[in-house]
């Protein structure tokens, strides 16, 4: 199976369907960014603290990663930042557009492979990278790519999954039942059933793939990446019971440093 473009067409439905990462932000949330107030996620729930950014912000050459959806690519275009999104999904990438268009923005959006960046060595000062990682089955070649395009002292923010997440039986958990069925690392293509992957596809769902620690943060160091900052998150909004236990979300800051 061809992951990349499986998920691209899944991201594509989502996003017609109205998925809440597809949701463009409203002209009250433009103005505040205009107005300095960088209100932005990288997992579900939780800020990215305001230091974790460039200061002064404006100016910022910004690559948005896997971070198409009309949402933080336009925000930091009104506060400032020299903005390109780049996405698998066109129809995120035209969220971002909308919004661009809607508000008179400069945003470039690309369509392209978070593992093989179109940009040239030392183009950015600041990588974006929401929750995404899980999207691909190999998160290594990410780290490298964001490293290779950023500048020395150039910063990526990421967020990922807590690898324990892919450890239960989603249909257990559905019940309130913690049952261990998965090792990691995870992946949907090799360790879900047929009936289990003829339903992801019946459903449009992306494939997914729980990526081990050792790759989420040791991936960065390797890549030449110094972790300087790090904030867990849990799902918002209906009660998870992984959640009543433990963050299932992370989210680094890393400074390039060779």
């Amino acid at each position: 199976m061809d992951v990349y473009q499986y998920n691209r067409g899944a991201w594509d439905q989502a996003c017609r369907e109205g998925n809440r990462w597809s949701i463009p932000v409203s002209p009250e949330q433009i103005a505040a960014a205009r107005g300095g107030e960088i209100d932005v996620v990288l997992t579900p729930l939780r800020p990215v603290p305001r230091d974790w950014f460039p200061e002064p912000f404006a100016g910022t050459d910004l690559l948005g990663l896997a971070c198409g959806g009309g949402q933080q690519g336009p925000l930091f275009a009104a506060a400032g930042a020299r903005v390109t999104t780049l996405d698998a999904s066109p129809a995120q990438l035209g969220q971002d557009r909308l919004v661009a268009e809607r508000e008179g923005l400069d945003l470039r959006t690309v369509e392209g492979d978070m593992r093989d960046l179109p940009f040239d060595d030392a183009s950015f000062d600041l990588v974006f990278f929401p929750v995404a990682s899980l999207f691909v089955p190999d998160v290594l070649p990410v780290w490298r790519e964001a490293a290779r395009v950023l500048r020395p002292g150039g910063a990526l923010l990421a967020g990922f999954v807590n690898p324990l997440y892919f450890l239960f039986d989603d249909a257990a958990l559905a019940h309130g039942e913690m049952v261990v069925r998965y090792r990691i690392p995870y992946s949907d293509p090799r360790d879900c059933d047929p009936e289990q992957l003829a339903g992801l596809r019946e459903r449009n769902e992306p494939l997914c793939f729980g990526h081990s620690l050792e790759d989420l943060i040791g991936g960065q160091l390797a890549a030449g990446l110094q972790i300087t900052a790090f904030v867990e998150d849990r799902w918002d909004g209906e009660e998870k019971i992984l959640d009543r236990h433990i963050a299932t979300f992370m989210a680094t800051r890393a400074v390039k440093v060779r």
